[in-house]
């Protein structure tokens, strides 16, 4: 087994995005936490890894909405990271839902799980892995955004508001640890091939998870702040922005 320089723990290690980022991090030497609410599903995986890249990978429980589990499921993270042998535990957030703006409209307590699992869940999971980082001196912190908080759309407003409520998370959380060694990067992902579109009418520019994985894996060697995965949305949003109200108000987007 190759000397394990970092660990990466894959929080929402079971979906599409996140077990191809997997696969990059263990193909480049990397030790994998994948962490989900299907621990039998996460071990399949997990036995892949090892077999397939000779890396230690190892499943662990984890569900956003415990909050009250977090803090020990950091320390228990922590502790395997270190079985590793590693210098580094990094963090990959790539867990949330997205219902559409009908069914949460529809549903307010649908609208308030996707509230609590994008946003409520994902900063307090980051918030008590925060201590870890630290005390290691430093890490990366990769978080699964969206474009959809960029502006708020009249087709999927609401969870438009857990990316941009997300989004300002990570830059006050980066600035808080940054001094600590602690570099995050929040990517602005347009659609990807997953289960979360597949509802959807076919969407422009759309990337297919392994090609999104091999793009943030690149990303998240050398940048931090925020960047558009894939790049084409970095002008398609910048155009959208631009777009007064009175014009965007009566747009059908």
């Amino acid at each position: 087994m190759p000397a394990v320089t970092e660990t990466w723990l894959v929080l929402g290690g079971g979906s599409t995005i996140g077990r191809a980022f997997a696969q990059r991090a263990a193909a480049a030497g990397a030790a994998v936490l994948l962490a989900g609410r299907d621990v039998a599903e996460l071990e399949r995986s997990a036995a892949d890894l090892r077999l397939r890249h000779g890396v230690p990978a190892t499943s662990v429980l984890f569900d956003a909405l415990e909050l009250e589990a977090h803090r020990g499921f950091a320390r228990a993270c922590a502790t395997l990271a270190q079985g590793n042998g590693h210098r580094q535990l990094n963090l990959l957030l790539a867990f949330g839902i997205m219902p559409s703006q009908a069914e949460c409209e529809a549903d307010p307590l649908l609208a308030r799980r996707m509230v609590e699992t994008n946003v409520t869940g994902a900063a307090s999971v980051l918030t008590a892995l925060a201590p870890v980082l630290r005390g290691q001196g430093g890490g990366v912190v990769v978080a699964l955004g969206s474009v959809a908080g960029e502006r708020g759309r009249p087709r999927n407003h609401l969870y438009g508001a857990t990316k941009a409520a997300l989004a300002v998370f990570l830059q006050g959380y980066a600035a808080r640890h940054a001094r600590h060694g602690v570099r995050v990067l929040n990517l602005l992902a347009g659609p990807v091939d997953t289960a979360l579109t597949w509802p959807l009418p076919r969407l422009p520019f759309i990337a297919s998870p392994a090609a999104f994985a091999a793009q943030a894996w690149c990303q998240a060697r050398r940048r931090s702040g925020q960047v558009h995965l894939p790049r084409i949305w970095a002008p398609v949003m910048a155009a959208i922005r631009a777009v007064p109200d009175r014009v965007f108000n009566r747009l059908d987007l």
